[in-house]
């Protein structure tokens, strides 16, 4: 897995963004408009070759890379460039793989910096005008037939109609003009619809730039605009649609990456994504502006404020293709009904979505001791939920040392590394086996390793390695919800224990456990954020009682009470009032527990972690509530049968989606982190 910048195209994107950021100021793209085209800046552009980038070295271009391409329209895009750049892109690599002098001849002409060449995204067809990008100051327009590539030079300037806000486009009416022919062999189409797939893409990219440029600009003006005492980005309405639309643009930016892998590794369903990946930043760059433009209030409807010219854009350059809802219905005829496509040809990709291929040792183990201890009549692997946990396989995999394969060996591990570990828990849902009880335990065990005193790691750690014991999570509270800061639940220091009393939610598999982490309030004066103490308390110990809740998902959770229950100091987990550590833990066990995409990538290639793992889970459970619904919808009335099979998986699907958005902390919550890491937003909690 390789999701990291490669080195070779760091500084593609470093000088490409201080290009922009230079030649493309907010002033310059006001003084380009109304039209959008910047003179001086495509001279600079053809000045730094930045069009010929995908020509190949054979017909005089750089021959770069698609990946490469792609950084530069991202900056492009961010700093809403005046220029209709993907097209010259496309056409020039057109040009240049069909060949021929006359093909010859206008790659020359555009390198004066006074030419320009674009392309007609739709077929032409005599009588029948079309909007062009670049259209409206073009001194060429690439056209497709059906049957030729042709160069139509204007007769006269197409019209500039005012639009929304776009790079030059203009009127075209094809047939008005000279028109030369190219070329016309039995090439011609394939090589044109690959530049249409191209162009899809590096439109792509620059949307991209734009809805994370915008937001960027949204997150500045919240942590600076004061109302009622304090920044408007401390309000949750305000932070987090906009931390949902960072976490749309970045999934927009990924799956751009995986596209171009998937192109290069001639996946399937490659063609598919192209068009699915189209409509998606076509969609997300919509939402983003919108929001960004609600953050500034009446000041971002004023010309004077540099985020409207964000809010047009983003519609305008996916739209000069027609409704991106209908590049989603082609991308589902591609996926589902075997329509083809022809991409063009990516280059280098050096992105790798493929998880590490250690560890398969250790998991061929897991795997063989699954296979001799699981009976699918016996054990439940269907449910995803404490019921399913059987103390006779939790006790088997503890005695081989596998159900925390990455603890030192001490404690019952195998001291295994990262990918051992990574490909031996994915055995567990290659098998099906619920591992509730076991990824709470590993959670807390890494916080008791890091904060307990040596008498508490020495009484729990090799039991819960040799799967004896489990532990539960003590967080939430009836009046906190996952707001742990809000606790109540209250620890009183007598001698050399703890007194404590409270009550918690949701403690999910405390049937199970022998110990529960306890979040207590320990100084009642201090702040919110202060003043809280963490414990692991034995469930056997006096005045705890636990008492079960029932969900409509067919799930056991529990409410637990805590009368006068006295422990001794040595529970206690790190120092008095202190919960930095143990939220650290938390990130770090949520994050590990991931193990997909972007956050495992970023923390092999040792970027820092900008909530990632957050992100995806507010994305992916947020999308499970949408699609589980959607499915249901879709397979009715048959969908509402229940089983554990078939269309009854969807019914069951449906009912525990709606849960996923709670466990492991709420949207709510994690969007706050996603806003305050991703975006830096104040806090918007108190």
């Amino acid at each position: 897995m390789k999701l990291g910048m490669p080195d070779d195209s760091l500084p593609v994107q470093e000088m490409f963004e201080r290009f922009f950021a230079t030649e493309s100021t907010p002033l310059r793209v006001r003084a380009a408009e109304p039209i959008g085209f910047d003179p001086a800046l495509w001279r600079e552009l053809i000045a730094l070759e930045a069009p010929f980038m995908r020509l190949s070295v054979d017909a005089g271009g750089g021959g770069m890379s698609l990946f490469d391409t792609c950084l530069m329209m991202e900056q492009a895009g961010r700093r809403l460039a005046s220029a209709p750049l993907a097209e010259a892109v496309v056409a020039l690599r057109i040009l240049g793989e069909l060949g021929g002098e006359t093909a010859r001849g206008w790659i020359d002409r555009v390198r004066d910096g006074e030419t320009l060449l674009t392309l007609a995204l739709q077929k032409t067809r005599p009588g029948e005008p079309q909007l062009v990008p670049g259209g409206a100051v073009a001194q060429g327009i690439l056209t497709f037939d059906g049957t030729e590539i042709a160069i139509e030079t204007p007769a006269a300037a197409p019209g500039a109609p005012e639009t929304l806000g776009g790079i030059a486009t203009g009127l075209f009416e094809p047939g008005k003009g000279e028109r030369i022919v190219i070329a016309s062999n039995a090439d011609v189409a394939r090589i044109w619809a690959a530049g249409i797939e191209e162009w899809k893409l590096l439109t792509s990219a620059a949307t991209i730039g734009l809805a994370r440029e915008a937001l960027t600009m949204a997150a500045a003006y919240a942590s600076e605009r004061i109302a009622f005492g304090q920044p408007i980005g401390a309000n949750q309405g305000i932070a987090h649609p906009l931390a949902d639309d960072v976490i749309d643009a970045d999934g927009a930016a990924m799956l751009l990456w995986w596209t171009l892998r998937a192109i290069a590794d001639e996946r399937p369903d490659a063609a598919a994504t192209v068009s699915m990946l189209f409509w998606w930043t076509s969609r997300t760059a919509t939402r983003s502006v919108a929001h960004a433009l609600h953050t500034f209030g009446g000041y971002g409807l004023s010309t004077e404020y540099d985020i409207q010219l964000y809010h047009r854009r983003a519609k305008s350059w996916t739209l000069a293709l027609g409704d991106p809802q209908q590049e989603l219905i082609r991308g589902g005829r591609r996926l589902l009904l075997g329509e083809t496509a022809v991409l063009p040809d990516p280059g280098l990709v050096e992105i790798d979505f493929n998880p590490p291929e250690g560890g398969q040792e250790l998991a061929a183990e897991t795997r063989a001791l699954f296979k001799s201890i699981l009976d699918p009549a016996k054990h439940n692997l269907v449910d995803h939920n404490f019921e399913a946990h059987d103390w006779g396989v939790h006790r088997a995999l503890g005695a081989a040392g596998l159900l925390y394969p990455d603890w030192p060996v001490e404690y019952g591990g195998r001291a295994a590394d990262p990918d051992s570990l990574r490909a031996s828990l994915s055995v567990w849902q290659e098998v099906g086996y619920a591992g509730l009880a076991r990824s709470t335990t590993a959670m807390i065990g890494h916080v008791v390793q890091k904060t307990a005193q040596p008498e508490l790691k020495d009484e729990v750690l090799l039991r819960m390695g040799r799967g004896e014991v489990t532990a539960c999570l003590g967080y939430t509270e009836p009046s906190g919800g996952s707001d742990v800061f809000a606790a109540k639940t209250r620890a009183v220091r007598d001698g050399d224990d703890w007194v404590i009393n409270g009550q918690k939610m949701f403690t999910s598999g405390a049937e199970l456990a022998s110990y529960v982490i306890l979040i207590t309030r320990t100084d009642p004066e201090a702040p919110k954020h202060k003043g809280i103490t963490v414990f692991l308390v034995p469930m056997a110990t006096p005045g705890i009682e636990i008492h079960p809740v029932h969900t409509f998902m067919d799930e056991r959770t529990n409410a637990t009470f805590y009368q006068d229950v006295r422990i001794p100091d040595t529970y206690r987990l790190g120092e008095v009032n202190v919960l930095a550590r143990l939220a650290k833990a938390h990130c770090d066990a949520r994050v590990a527990e991931t193990l997909s995409g972007r956050p495992l990538g970023m923390r092999l290639a040792g970027q820092p972690d900008m909530a990632y793992g957050p992100a995806a889970k507010v994305f992916s459970t947020e999308a499970f509530i949408a699609d589980s619904a959607d499915l249901l919808d879709l397979a009715a009335p048959h969908s509402l049968l229940r089983g554990r099979e078939g269309l009854g998986t969807i019914e069951k699907g449906y009912r525990h989606s709606t849960a996923t958005t709670i466990y492991g902390g709420t949207s709510e919550v994690l969007r706050s982190m996603v806003a305050e890491r991703r975006l830096g937003l104040p806090r918007s909690r108190a």
